[in-house]
Protein backbone atom coordinates (compact mmCIF):
# COMPACT_ATOMS: atom_id res chain seq x y z
CA UNK A 1 0.00 0.00 0.00
CA UNK A 2 1.49 3.30 -0.97
CA UNK A 3 1.52 6.23 1.05
CA UNK A 4 2.56 9.86 1.71
CA UNK A 5 3.77 10.86 4.46
CA UNK A 6 3.46 14.14 6.00
CA UNK A 7 6.56 14.29 8.90
CA UNK A 8 5.84 17.72 10.58
CA UNK A 9 2.26 16.48 11.42
CA UNK A 10 3.63 14.83 14.57
CA UNK A 11 5.74 17.29 15.76
CA UNK A 12 2.65 19.58 15.49
CA UNK A 13 0.36 17.12 17.43
CA UNK A 14 3.19 16.79 19.90
CA UNK A 15 3.74 20.46 20.50
CA UNK A 16 -0.13 21.00 20.99
CA UNK A 17 0.00 17.80 23.43
CA UNK A 18 2.77 19.34 25.22
CA UNK A 19 0.81 22.75 25.59
CA UNK A 20 -1.76 20.87 26.79
CA UNK A 21 0.12 18.69 29.27
CA UNK A 22 1.94 21.66 30.28
CA UNK A 23 -1.03 23.60 31.37
CA UNK A 24 -2.52 20.78 33.73
CA UNK A 25 -0.26 18.24 34.43
CA UNK A 26 3.41 19.81 34.50
CA UNK A 27 2.37 22.74 36.91
CA UNK A 28 0.28 20.73 38.85
CA UNK A 29 -2.62 23.07 38.79
CA UNK A 30 -6.30 22.72 37.43
CA UNK A 31 -6.71 24.89 34.22
CA UNK A 32 -8.71 27.73 34.53
CA UNK A 33 -12.27 27.54 32.57
CA UNK A 34 -15.07 30.31 32.61
CA UNK A 35 -18.39 29.49 33.13
CA UNK A 36 -20.23 29.81 29.62
CA UNK A 37 -23.81 30.68 30.07
CA UNK A 38 -26.95 28.76 28.45
CA UNK A 39 -30.70 28.57 28.72
CA UNK A 40 -33.32 26.41 28.01
CA UNK A 41 -33.00 22.39 26.47
CA UNK A 42 -29.75 21.62 23.99
CA UNK A 43 -30.86 22.62 20.29
CA UNK A 44 -30.05 19.84 17.69
CA UNK A 45 -28.06 21.62 15.36
CA UNK A 46 -25.96 24.58 15.53
CA UNK A 47 -24.70 26.76 11.97
CA UNK A 48 -20.80 26.67 11.63
CA UNK A 49 -20.11 27.44 8.09
CA UNK A 50 -22.05 30.32 6.35
CA UNK A 51 -23.32 33.52 8.37
CA UNK A 52 -25.10 37.21 7.22
CA UNK A 53 -22.95 39.74 7.95
CA UNK A 54 -25.15 42.78 9.44
CA UNK A 55 -23.81 46.42 8.32
CA UNK A 56 -21.47 47.85 10.60
CA UNK A 57 -20.88 44.08 12.86
CA UNK A 58 -17.72 42.59 12.32
CA UNK A 59 -18.89 39.79 14.66
CA UNK A 60 -20.39 36.53 13.51
CA UNK A 61 -21.61 33.34 14.76
CA UNK A 62 -22.46 32.04 18.29
CA UNK A 63 -20.50 30.29 21.50
CA UNK A 64 -21.98 26.66 21.81
CA UNK A 65 -21.43 24.13 24.37
CA UNK A 66 -21.43 20.31 23.90
CA UNK A 67 -21.16 17.41 26.10
CA UNK A 68 -18.23 14.56 25.54
CA UNK A 69 -19.69 11.26 25.49
CA UNK A 70 -17.05 7.87 26.18
CA UNK A 71 -14.30 7.42 23.46
CA UNK A 72 -14.73 11.02 22.21
CA UNK A 73 -11.63 12.59 20.95
CA UNK A 74 -11.46 16.75 20.34
CA UNK A 75 -10.00 16.12 16.22
CA UNK A 76 -13.41 14.56 15.30
CA UNK A 77 -15.51 17.00 17.57
CA UNK A 78 -13.68 19.73 16.03
CA UNK A 79 -14.33 17.99 12.43
CA UNK A 80 -17.84 17.63 12.93
CA UNK A 81 -18.49 21.10 13.99
CA UNK A 82 -16.44 22.41 11.27
CA UNK A 83 -13.75 23.86 13.56
CA UNK A 84 -10.22 23.23 13.45
CA UNK A 85 -8.26 21.34 16.43
CA UNK A 86 -6.21 24.32 17.37
CA UNK A 87 -9.27 26.30 18.18
CA UNK A 88 -10.91 23.95 19.94
CA UNK A 89 -7.71 22.65 22.42
CA UNK A 90 -7.38 27.05 22.35
CA UNK A 91 -11.05 27.36 23.97
CA UNK A 92 -10.80 24.25 26.14
CA UNK A 93 -7.50 24.50 28.12
CA UNK A 94 -6.36 21.38 29.93
CA UNK A 95 -8.71 19.24 28.39
CA UNK A 96 -6.59 16.16 26.51
CA UNK A 97 -6.80 16.09 23.15
CA UNK A 98 -6.85 12.41 22.32
CA UNK A 99 -8.26 10.93 25.82
CA UNK A 100 -10.74 13.73 27.20
CA UNK A 101 -13.37 13.14 30.13
CA UNK A 102 -16.86 11.87 29.41
CA UNK A 103 -19.13 13.85 30.51
CA UNK A 104 -17.52 17.07 30.31
CA UNK A 105 -19.21 20.10 28.72
CA UNK A 106 -16.27 21.77 26.23
CA UNK A 107 -16.88 25.33 24.32
CA UNK A 108 -17.52 25.08 20.70
CA UNK A 109 -15.63 28.14 19.18
CA UNK A 110 -18.11 28.90 16.88
CA UNK A 111 -17.99 33.06 16.81
CA UNK A 112 -15.34 34.69 14.80
CA UNK A 113 -14.22 38.30 14.22
CA UNK A 114 -14.12 38.66 10.64
CA UNK A 115 -10.28 39.61 9.84
CA UNK A 116 -9.31 43.48 9.40
CA UNK A 117 -9.49 43.17 5.39
CA UNK A 118 -11.64 43.87 2.61
CA UNK A 119 -14.48 41.80 2.61
CA UNK A 120 -14.40 40.68 -0.94
CA UNK A 121 -13.63 37.52 -2.31
CA UNK A 122 -11.42 34.85 0.20
CA UNK A 123 -9.50 36.15 2.96
CA UNK A 124 -7.60 33.65 5.46
CA UNK A 125 -5.94 34.50 8.82
CA UNK A 126 -3.02 32.11 9.04
CA UNK A 127 -3.46 32.89 12.82
CA UNK A 128 -6.66 31.96 13.23
CA UNK A 129 -6.40 29.01 10.67
CA UNK A 130 -9.62 30.40 9.21
CA UNK A 131 -10.75 31.07 5.56
CA UNK A 132 -13.06 33.51 5.01
CA UNK A 133 -15.16 33.78 1.87
CA UNK A 134 -17.69 36.81 1.37
CA UNK A 135 -20.76 37.30 -1.51
CA UNK A 136 -23.08 39.73 -1.72
CA UNK A 137 -22.66 43.03 -1.34
CA UNK A 138 -22.70 45.85 1.58
CA UNK A 139 -26.98 45.69 1.72
CA UNK A 140 -26.55 42.09 1.92
CA UNK A 141 -23.47 40.19 2.70
CA UNK A 142 -22.89 36.66 3.55
CA UNK A 143 -19.74 35.19 4.52
CA UNK A 144 -19.09 31.30 4.10
CA UNK A 145 -16.16 29.94 6.68
CA UNK A 146 -13.78 27.22 6.89
CA UNK A 147 -11.15 25.72 9.81
CA UNK A 148 -7.52 25.78 7.48
CA UNK A 149 -3.96 23.94 8.15
CA UNK A 150 -1.75 26.21 7.22
CA UNK A 151 2.50 26.03 6.23
CA UNK A 152 5.20 25.20 9.10
CA UNK A 153 7.82 27.35 10.23
CA UNK A 154 10.22 26.22 7.77
CA UNK A 155 7.80 26.57 4.78
CA UNK A 156 5.41 28.80 6.22
CA UNK A 157 1.92 29.85 4.04
CA UNK A 158 2.62 32.69 2.16
CA UNK A 159 0.79 36.04 3.01
CA UNK A 160 -0.55 38.86 0.81
CA UNK A 161 -2.84 39.26 -2.45
CA UNK A 162 -3.27 36.89 -5.00
CA UNK A 163 -6.34 35.09 -6.89
CA UNK A 164 -7.60 31.61 -7.64
CA UNK A 165 -5.70 30.92 -11.00
CA UNK A 166 -7.48 27.67 -11.76
CA UNK A 167 -9.28 24.86 -10.39
CA UNK A 168 -9.38 20.60 -10.29
CA UNK A 169 -11.08 18.17 -9.41
CA UNK A 170 -9.34 14.90 -8.68
CA UNK A 171 -5.87 16.87 -8.81
CA UNK A 172 -2.37 15.13 -9.64
CA UNK A 173 0.31 15.81 -6.85
CA UNK A 174 3.24 17.02 -9.06
CA UNK A 175 5.86 16.37 -5.99
CA UNK A 176 7.78 18.97 -5.75
CA UNK A 177 12.33 18.55 -5.52
CA UNK A 178 12.22 19.71 -2.30
CA UNK A 179 9.72 17.70 -0.73
CA UNK A 180 10.69 14.74 -2.45
CA UNK A 181 14.73 15.21 -1.02
CA UNK A 182 12.75 15.45 2.98
CA UNK A 183 11.40 12.29 2.28
CA UNK A 184 14.85 10.42 1.01
CA UNK A 185 16.14 11.63 3.87
CA UNK A 186 13.99 9.03 6.20
CA UNK A 187 14.42 6.56 3.77
CA UNK A 188 11.14 7.45 1.94
CA UNK A 189 11.37 7.52 -1.64
CA UNK A 190 8.48 9.53 -3.47
CA UNK A 191 7.01 9.43 -7.08
CA UNK A 192 7.54 12.23 -9.60
CA UNK A 193 3.70 12.41 -9.57
CA UNK A 194 0.74 10.83 -7.42
CA UNK A 195 -2.27 10.72 -9.43
CA UNK A 196 -5.62 11.01 -7.71
CA UNK A 197 -6.49 8.53 -4.80
CA UNK A 198 -6.34 8.05 -0.88
CA UNK A 199 -2.75 8.19 -1.20
CA UNK A 200 -2.76 11.96 -2.47
CA UNK A 201 -2.33 14.52 -0.10
CA UNK A 202 -4.15 17.22 -2.50
CA UNK A 203 -7.57 15.32 -1.64
CA UNK A 204 -10.21 15.44 -4.14
CA UNK A 205 -10.37 19.34 -5.43
CA UNK A 206 -7.49 21.78 -5.36
CA UNK A 207 -7.84 26.26 -5.95
CA UNK A 208 -4.49 26.98 -7.69
CA UNK A 209 -3.33 30.58 -6.41
CA UNK A 210 -1.83 32.99 -9.20
CA UNK A 211 1.68 32.67 -6.49
CA UNK A 212 2.72 29.86 -7.75
CA UNK A 213 3.19 26.94 -6.40
CA UNK A 214 0.45 27.59 -3.64
CA UNK A 215 -2.85 25.85 -3.66
CA UNK A 216 -6.49 25.50 -1.30
CA UNK A 217 -7.33 21.87 -1.34
CA UNK A 218 -8.61 19.11 0.28
CA UNK A 219 -6.49 16.55 2.25
CA UNK A 220 -6.08 12.90 2.95
CA UNK A 221 -5.28 14.04 6.52
CA UNK A 222 -7.98 15.62 8.25
CA UNK A 223 -6.75 15.50 11.89
CA UNK A 224 -4.16 18.20 10.57
CA UNK A 225 -7.00 20.93 10.12
CA UNK A 226 -5.86 23.49 12.42
CA UNK A 227 -2.52 22.73 12.76
CA UNK A 228 0.64 24.16 11.17
CA UNK A 229 1.67 21.00 9.11
CA UNK A 230 1.62 22.14 5.56
CA UNK A 231 4.53 22.88 2.96
CA UNK A 232 2.93 26.51 2.67
CA UNK A 233 -0.61 25.37 1.02
CA UNK A 234 -4.16 25.66 3.12
CA UNK A 235 -5.67 22.71 3.28
CA UNK A 236 -9.46 22.31 4.17
CA UNK A 237 -11.68 19.20 5.30
CA UNK A 238 -12.96 17.50 2.60
CA UNK A 239 -15.99 18.11 2.56
CA UNK A 240 -15.33 21.99 3.25
CA UNK A 241 -12.88 22.08 0.13
CA UNK A 242 -15.89 20.64 -1.92
CA UNK A 243 -18.29 23.72 -1.09
CA UNK A 244 -15.55 25.94 -1.64
CA UNK A 245 -14.36 25.10 -4.86
CA UNK A 246 -18.45 24.70 -6.15
CA UNK A 247 -18.38 28.16 -4.76
CA UNK A 248 -15.70 29.67 -6.21
CA UNK A 249 -15.44 31.34 -9.12
CA UNK A 250 -11.63 31.19 -11.36
CA UNK A 251 -10.15 34.87 -10.48
CA UNK A 252 -11.89 35.10 -6.87
CA UNK A 253 -9.21 37.57 -5.25
CA UNK A 254 -7.72 36.09 -2.49
CA UNK A 255 -6.07 37.39 0.59
CA UNK A 256 -4.16 36.17 3.39
CA UNK A 257 -3.37 38.19 6.31
CA UNK A 258 -1.79 36.89 10.18
CA UNK A 259 -3.91 38.72 12.52
CA UNK A 260 -3.52 37.32 16.00
CA UNK A 261 -5.45 40.16 17.35
CA UNK A 262 -8.93 40.83 16.13
CA UNK A 263 -11.23 43.63 17.29
CA UNK A 264 -14.91 43.96 16.50
CA UNK A 265 -18.57 45.11 17.16
CA UNK A 266 -21.58 43.65 17.36
CA UNK A 267 -24.75 45.47 18.05
CA UNK A 268 -22.88 47.81 19.56
CA UNK A 269 -20.88 45.49 21.95
CA UNK A 270 -17.04 45.90 21.21
CA UNK A 271 -14.81 42.63 21.59
CA UNK A 272 -11.60 41.21 21.28
CA UNK A 273 -10.52 37.95 20.27
CA UNK A 274 -7.22 36.94 20.40
CA UNK A 275 -4.94 33.70 19.54
CA UNK A 276 -1.70 32.74 20.27
CA UNK A 277 0.98 34.46 17.38
CA UNK A 278 2.65 32.45 14.81
CA UNK A 279 6.26 31.84 15.22
CA UNK A 280 8.01 35.41 15.04
CA UNK A 281 7.56 36.88 18.26
CA UNK A 282 8.27 40.18 16.97
CA UNK A 283 5.28 39.76 14.14
CA UNK A 284 2.76 39.45 17.57
CA UNK A 285 3.97 41.84 19.30
CA UNK A 286 3.72 44.19 16.20
CA UNK A 287 0.19 42.75 15.78
CA UNK A 288 -0.67 43.38 19.13
CA UNK A 289 0.47 46.95 19.21
CA UNK A 290 -1.85 47.54 16.35
CA UNK A 291 -4.81 45.84 18.43
CA UNK A 292 -3.91 48.57 21.76
CA UNK A 293 -3.62 51.53 19.13
CA UNK A 294 -7.20 50.38 17.04
CA UNK A 295 -9.02 49.99 21.07
CA UNK A 296 -7.45 53.39 21.91
CA UNK A 297 -8.81 55.08 18.85
CA UNK A 298 -12.40 53.44 19.53
CA UNK A 299 -12.08 54.65 23.35
CA UNK A 300 -11.36 58.22 22.49
CA UNK A 301 -14.13 58.42 19.74
CA UNK A 302 -16.51 56.86 21.70
CA UNK A 303 -16.25 58.12 24.71
CA UNK A 304 -16.94 54.78 26.04
CA UNK A 305 -14.24 53.36 29.13
CA UNK A 306 -12.89 50.39 28.02
CA UNK A 307 -12.18 47.61 30.29
CA UNK A 308 -8.34 47.35 29.91
CA UNK A 309 -7.72 44.43 32.48
CA UNK A 310 -10.45 42.54 30.40
CA UNK A 311 -8.23 43.38 27.43
CA UNK A 312 -4.82 41.96 28.91
CA UNK A 313 -6.87 38.84 30.75
CA UNK A 314 -8.15 38.22 26.77
CA UNK A 315 -4.39 38.70 25.56
CA UNK A 316 -2.78 36.85 27.71
CA UNK A 317 -5.45 33.55 27.51
CA UNK A 318 -5.76 34.07 23.99
CA UNK A 319 -8.34 31.68 23.56
CA UNK A 320 -9.93 32.92 20.21
CA UNK A 321 -12.99 33.49 21.42
CA UNK A 322 -14.38 37.03 21.17
CA UNK A 323 -14.80 38.62 24.41
CA UNK A 324 -16.80 41.76 25.32
CA UNK A 325 -14.97 44.18 26.65
CA UNK A 326 -16.53 47.41 27.33
CA UNK A 327 -17.89 48.17 30.81
CA UNK A 328 -21.92 47.29 30.08
CA UNK A 329 -25.08 46.90 32.04
CA UNK A 330 -25.63 43.40 33.42
CA UNK A 331 -27.97 42.50 31.43
CA UNK A 332 -26.36 43.51 28.14
CA UNK A 333 -23.36 41.56 29.05
CA UNK A 334 -24.98 38.28 30.04
CA UNK A 335 -26.61 38.67 26.50
CA UNK A 336 -23.44 39.20 24.92
CA UNK A 337 -21.83 36.38 26.91
CA UNK A 338 -24.39 33.68 26.58
CA UNK A 339 -23.89 30.66 24.99
CA UNK A 340 -25.86 27.74 23.46
CA UNK A 341 -25.73 24.29 24.21
CA UNK A 342 -25.70 21.71 21.38
CA UNK A 343 -26.75 17.51 21.45
CA UNK A 344 -24.05 15.79 21.34
CA UNK A 345 -25.11 13.94 17.54
CA UNK A 346 -25.53 10.01 17.60
CA UNK A 347 -22.59 9.63 14.96
CA UNK A 348 -19.42 12.58 15.04
CA UNK A 349 -18.80 13.24 11.02
CA UNK A 350 -15.60 11.40 10.08
CA UNK A 351 -14.86 9.95 13.01
CA UNK A 352 -12.45 6.65 12.30
CA UNK A 353 -14.01 3.44 12.29
CA UNK A 354 -12.67 0.43 13.61
CA UNK A 355 -12.86 -2.74 11.91
CA UNK A 356 -13.58 -5.51 14.25
CA UNK A 357 -10.98 -8.05 15.10
CA UNK A 358 -10.22 -11.17 12.50
CA UNK A 359 -8.77 -14.02 13.67
CA UNK A 360 -6.87 -14.59 10.17
CA UNK A 361 -6.03 -11.25 9.87
CA UNK A 362 -2.21 -9.84 10.17
CA UNK A 363 -1.68 -6.68 12.78
CA UNK A 364 1.02 -4.96 14.09
CA UNK A 365 1.92 -4.72 17.67
CA UNK A 366 2.72 -0.82 18.07
CA UNK A 367 3.41 -0.65 22.00
CA UNK A 368 2.75 -2.19 25.03
CA UNK A 369 2.17 0.09 27.89
CA UNK A 370 1.10 0.19 31.60
CA UNK A 371 -1.24 3.25 31.83
CA UNK A 372 -4.42 2.66 29.88
CA UNK A 373 -4.84 5.86 29.34
CA UNK A 374 -1.59 6.72 27.76
CA UNK A 375 -2.69 3.34 25.84
CA UNK A 376 -5.80 4.82 24.04
CA UNK A 377 -4.04 7.79 23.67
CA UNK A 378 -1.55 6.16 21.49
CA UNK A 379 -4.09 4.51 19.65
CA UNK A 380 -6.35 7.49 18.59
CA UNK A 381 -3.27 9.19 17.25
CA UNK A 382 -2.45 5.89 14.86
CA UNK A 383 -6.20 6.48 14.23
CA UNK A 384 -6.39 9.57 13.26
CA UNK A 385 -3.17 9.32 10.50
CA UNK A 386 -3.99 9.74 7.32
CA UNK A 387 -4.99 7.70 4.67
CA UNK A 388 -6.56 5.65 7.91
CA UNK A 389 -4.44 3.12 10.02
CA UNK A 390 -7.47 1.23 12.49
CA UNK A 391 -5.83 0.80 16.31
CA UNK A 392 -7.05 -0.16 19.49
CA UNK A 393 -6.28 -1.14 22.48
CA UNK A 394 -6.20 -4.37 23.96
CA UNK A 395 -5.48 -5.57 27.55
CA UNK A 396 -2.97 -8.19 28.58
CA UNK A 397 -3.69 -9.49 31.67
CA UNK A 398 -4.99 -8.00 35.70
CA UNK A 399 -2.78 -5.36 36.31
CA UNK A 400 0.00 -6.68 33.47
CA UNK A 401 -0.24 -3.15 31.14
CA UNK A 402 -2.33 -2.98 27.53
CA UNK A 403 -0.91 -3.19 24.52
CA UNK A 404 -1.85 -1.01 20.93
CA UNK A 405 -2.67 -2.86 17.91
CA UNK A 406 -2.80 -1.85 14.86
CA UNK A 407 -4.85 -3.78 11.90
CA UNK A 408 -6.87 -5.81 10.56
CA UNK A 409 -4.31 -6.21 7.10
CA UNK A 410 -5.14 -8.40 4.57
CA UNK A 411 -1.71 -9.78 4.10
CA UNK A 412 2.11 -8.68 4.93
CA UNK A 413 2.71 -6.58 2.57
CA UNK A 414 0.05 -4.05 4.33
CA UNK A 415 1.18 -5.04 7.54
CA UNK A 416 4.91 -4.24 6.84
CA UNK A 417 4.02 -0.92 5.27
CA UNK A 418 2.48 0.22 8.27
CA UNK A 419 4.76 -0.78 9.87
CA UNK A 420 6.78 1.60 8.01
CA UNK A 421 4.55 4.21 8.35
CA UNK A 422 4.17 4.03 12.17
CA UNK A 423 8.14 4.79 12.12
CA UNK A 424 8.45 7.48 9.57
CA UNK A 425 5.18 9.25 10.82
CA UNK A 426 5.04 8.79 14.47
CA UNK A 427 8.41 7.41 15.85
CA UNK A 428 6.80 4.38 16.90
CA UNK A 429 8.45 0.53 15.98
CA UNK A 430 5.97 -1.66 15.03
CA UNK A 431 6.24 -5.53 15.48
CA UNK A 432 4.25 -7.36 12.66
CA UNK A 433 2.05 -10.32 13.94
CA UNK A 434 0.84 -13.05 11.70
CA UNK A 435 -2.54 -14.80 11.68
CA UNK A 436 -0.68 -17.84 13.68
CA UNK A 437 0.42 -15.41 16.79
CA UNK A 438 -1.95 -14.84 19.55
CA UNK A 439 -2.72 -10.76 19.83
Amino acid sequence: MRRIVDPSLLSSWLRLAALCLSILVLNGCAATRSVWLFQGHPEKEIERNQFPVEKGDDVIGRLATVRLEKGDTLPDIARHFSLGINAVSAANPGVDVWVPEAGDRIVLPLSFILPDAPRKGIVINLATMRLFEFKGDGKSLVVSTYPVGVGTKERPSPMGQMRVARKTALPTWHVPASIAADHRKKGDILPAEVPPGPENPLGEYALYLSKSGYLIHGTNKPASIGLKATNGCMRLYPENVKLLYNDTPVNTPVVIVNQPYLVGQRNGVLYLEAHTPLEDPGAGAVELEKAYAKLRVIEKKSGRTLDWKKVREVQVEARGIPVPIVEMSQGTEKDAAETIEVEHPDKLYGRPEIPELKMDAWYVLAADVRDEIDARRMAAIINHQGPPIPARVVSKSKNDGYRVIAGPFRDVGEARDAVKRLKIDLEIEGIVIDPVKKI
